[in-house]
This record gives C-alpha cells, structure tokens and sequence, in this order.
C-alpha cells in the first residue's frame, strides 16, 4: 500500500503523539504548532489531525494542502476546525463526538446535587465551625431541560432519568427524538421558551454554531424559573455571558454550574469568581484519567478505515457545524 502522509497540528511534545507509532511503517508524519514545521510535506499531506490545535494553524497550511482527503479533530467541537474554505471543499471532517459524554453527563449530574443540596452552604459552615441543619431539596420530580440532544444530551437524560427526574429535550429535528426511553417531552427549536419556562435544571449541550451563538439572552434567561439553575458544558458563547452575570447578580435566576465561557482562561477579576452563586469548572469537566489517551485511540481506528478506504467514524456536517 502507498506511502501516506499525515499532518499533526498540535503541540509535537504532547506525550500521545508516541502513539502514533502504532500507524504502518510507511506513513509519514509531520507534526508541529508552526505552519513552518510543515513546508517539507504540506503539499504531499493526506491526512490532517488537529491535536487540540488553533483554527489559524489549520487556515495558514489548508492553501498548500491540495491533496489532502481528510480532517480529523481531537475535539468534539469543530469551531476551531471549521472555516470557510474547509466547508466549501469535498474534503470530509471527523470529530471525537460522544469520547467525552459520559464524564460531562457526571459533571452535571454532580452540578444538580450541588444546587440541590445547597453544598456550598455545608462547607461554608463547616470552615465556620457552625451547626446549621436546613432543608435539602429532592431532585426526584424536577424538569430537566437540555438544549442539545446529541450523544451528550442523551448521556445526562440517562441519569437523569435513573435519580427520578423528568426530562425535557430540545432539538433541531425533534421527530429523531419522540420515542426515545430518557425523554419525557421533545421540543422543536422553535418552542425554545416553552422549555425554559418548564425547566428547573436547564443543561446546555449545544455545538457553537452561527445559530446557537448568543441563543440564551436577557429574553430567554427572564422566561427561566427564579429557582432555576443553567449548567453549560456545551459552548460559553451559546449563551450571552453579561445577561448572565447580571441574572446570577440580581437573584433572578438561582445559579449557574459552568465549564466552558467565553474567553478561555477566564480572565482575572472576572464577576463569575466572586459570585456564590456559580459553581466554576476551568473547562476541565471532561478530563478524566486517559481522555486524551482515548483520544488518539479514536483517531488511529479512524487512520485505518482512511487507509483501506473504509466508512469514516463521526463525519462532521460541515454546513451544520456538528
């Protein structure tokens, strides 16, 4: 079989590059976080794997790259694939979609009970040395809303549905999802402010898209319950970070658990570190002992189906951007 050649677009001193020893003797492999590393082979490439990398890098190579047949993202999310002249071409692009869904799916569960069972009040009188016996809520009866009905949406309903709550989801092509064990009720998107209006728990789960970005704002965040709590472990643009930080400031919402924002790392003095009322995650909720290690593992079953010219695993709708 014919020599070919593979791009890796990453930092080349992460440990899991090492794996990819495992490939046929004669691919050839570049990697590097400069498109300078690539000028001996970028011509010849046939293969790109973005390992976490910067959507510039991919940009600044693609206009060499005219042989290549395939992208691969270590990400779930392909915003940081994604740009125009890779949507227009033929060239396919694959993501690392549901490798990350259990681990986020215990995140939220995690950020339920937190709320639920006012935790930060128990440590908050503990440092204090107080005895302060109160009222936990039961989650047992509570609406789930989850905007995103994908391997991540489906991963949280589970277990959701296993500790005794109701589930609502909301998807663009809800009839995909009627009869689905896990759901209770099924929205389309245009019944968005019906599902915000339900939920007291209200998971995000969605892709950044020219249409998710900025889809919570000061309209959709009024319509939730003032006992509500929003977790987001899909994108932080998906929802207007100011309308945010001003409904956990006024109380007009009960609090947020969140992974992912804006800017990332969030930056120093920013509201959401002195709010009581948010539960921060440094947008490490999926990183679980190997993640990265299972990572590359999805990638190199992807090699060999590329290889010997086999279905790809996680094709990406490039148009849709998920």
């Amino acid at each position: 079989m014919a020599e070919l050649t593979l791009l890796v677009l990453g930092d080349p001193a992460e440990r899991e590059l090492v794996l990819l020893e495992r490939l046929p003797q004669q691919t050839r492999i570049m990697a590097g976080d400069r498109p300078e590393a690539f000028a001996e082979a970028v011509s010849e490439a046939d293969a790109i794997l973005c390992w976490f990398s910067r959507r510039e890098l991919l940009e600044a190579v693609w206009p060499d790259a005219r042989r290549v047949r395939w992208v691969h993202s270590a990400s779930a999310g392909v915003e940081n694939v994604l740009f125009p002249a890779l949507i227009e071409s033929p060239v396919p692009v694959t993501n690392s979609r549901g490798l990350y869904s259990d681990s986020l799916a215990e995140f939220v569960m995690g950020a339920v009970l937190f709320f639920a069972k006012d935790f930060a009040r128990m440590i908050r009188s503990r440092q204090a040395g107080v005895w302060d016996p109160f009222d936990v809520e039961l989650i047992e009866g509570r609406w789930l809303g989850i905007l995103g009905f994908g391997d991540i949406g489906h991963a949280v309903a589970r277990r959701a549905r296993a500790m005794g709550m109701y589930i609502a989801a909301l998807r663009r092509r809800p009839e995909l999802s009627r009869d689905h064990p896990s759901a209770d009720r099924v929205f389309g998107s245009e019944a968005l402010h019906e599902l915000l209006e339900l939920s007291d728990y209200l998971v995000i789960c969605l892709p950044l898209t020219p249409d998710t970005r900025g889809m919570l704002g000061e309209a959709e965040l009024a319509r939730m319950k003032p006992a509500a709590v929003l977790i987001n472990v899909g994108r932080g643009p998906v929802v207007q970070e100011d309308a945010l930080v001003r409904a956990l400031e006024q109380g007009r919402i009960r609090g947020a658990a969140l992974d992912v924002f804006d800017r990332e790392p969030l930056p120093e003095g920013h509201p959401f570190y002195a709010l009581d009322n948010v539960l921060l995650s440094p947008h490490c909720a999926d990183h679980f002992p190997g993640w990265k290690r299972r990572a590359m593992e999805l990638f190199l079953d992807n090699f060999e189906r590329f290889r010997q010219g086999l279905p790809l695993r996680n094709l990406v709708d490039k148009r849709l951007g998920y």
